[in-house]
């Protein structure tokens, strides 16, 4: 079979190919486990982050990875009994817990994991779903509904949304609550489930980046939601929303976020910051403004079983043609170089398989 490898590390350390296209055994299901045909992988930041040597280890043995952690297969064989059969949609959760294991992943928490010695497929010791046949236990497997083949792989960044509503969920639940407004900051793949995911609650959602015209702008207007690309100070002062969830990792608009929410008001951080961008704030009056209006500001990332089957709800739920929108390109696996090279409209693009 053929699979999308990387050597992580290697760019820019005298590698003339970190990533390629390689023919690899096919895999043999073990007791327990799919046996899945791939069809597509979708593409993100992590995966250019570990081609670009900056993220990313090969399994213990291995000096290349098999890519591929936002997963989309047909079942080819499934066990007796393990409730999936041949022909099924599924998706691959990422991560596994350690070995351990601490007392977050013994309680199948994983994506809290408290001593770092999780495994996550397709970035981090385990060979990811890159691949044209993969192998997945049926516990670490995920349904998808029939009618969303076309858009399968938006299941795993869709559990990542999950799990930060879940977050703002157990955090808002220290006392009334009750959210009116939502302000996503960011119209990539994360902030428009987001948007997604706050229109089926029912709140008032505004999204807000820098693009004026492409299809992102067209794209939240056609959710119900209203898209703002004025500047991030004055988008959050004018709405003063109860719940920010953030998906740039934009140092400034994380700031910014912050500092004007409605009164305990929920910052949730999904987005992940390049080191070495130094900002000056004014501290105190952040720190004023966060203790006595009982804001909170959260970090989240990953997702457990419970995110990926509340992102299975949401999905099954959306419209479809919604839904395709978000997918701007598919290239095909000879032409993975194309995939992984942004382009300027580019939403969330589908390697397949």
């Amino acid at each position: 079979m053929r699979a999308l490898t990387v050597q992580p590390g290697a760019a820019g350390k005298g590698s003339s190919v970190p990533v390629s296209v390689e023919e690899l055994p096919d895999p043999t299901p073990g007791d327990g486990e799919l046996l899945v045909r791939g069809l597509g992988i979708g593409i993100c930041g992590t995966d250019r982050e570990i081609i670009g040597g900056h993220y990313g280890w090969a399994p213990p043995g291995s000096s290349r990875l098999v890519l591929g952690h936002e997963s989309f297969g047909r079942v080819l064989g499934a066990p007796d009994g393990s409730g999936f059969a041949e022909g099924d949609l599924v998706a691959g959760v990422v991560r596994r817990p350690d070995p351990v294991p601490c007392g977050a992943c013994a309680r199948g928490e994983f994506d809290m994991c408290r001593n770092g010695k999780y495994t996550e497929r397709g970035i981090k010791e385990l060979d990811g779903y890159g691949s044209e046949l993969w192998t997945v236990e049926t516990e670490y497997a995920v349904r998808v509904d029939p009618r969303l083949e076309s858009v399968g792989n938006l299941m795993e960044p869709t559990s990542v949304v999950a799990k930060a509503w879940d977050q703002v969920d157990r955090i808002g639940a220290r006392s009334w609550f009750e959210p009116r407004r939502v302000l996503i900051t960011g119209a990539g793949p994360i902030g428009l489930l987001a948007a997604l995911l706050g229109q089926q609650r029912g709140l008032d959602t505004h999204v807000v980046d820098l693009v004026k015209d492409g299809p992102k702008p067209e794209v939240v207007k056609s959710l119900g939601a209203e898209y703002h690309s004025d500047p991030i100070g004055d988008v959050v002062g004018k709405l003063q929303p109860d719940v920010v969830i953030e998906a740039t990792g934009i140092g400034e608009v994380v700031f910014d976020a912050i500092a004007a929410t409605a009164p305990y008001g929920i910052v949730c951080l999904t987005g992940v910051s390049a080191g070495g961008h130094k900002l000056t704030i004014d501290a105190g009056a952040t720190n004023r403004s966060m203790v006595l209006e009982n804001d909170v500001v959260i970090g989240s990332v990953n997702a457990n079983h419970r995110h990926y089957a509340a992102a299975a709800s949401a999905l099954a739920a959306a419209d479809l043609d919604w839904l395709n929108r978000l997918v701007s390109r598919r290239v095909p696996l000879e032409r993975f170089t194309e995939a992984l090279t942004a382009e300027a409209d580019d939403i969330k693009v589908v390697l397949t398989l």
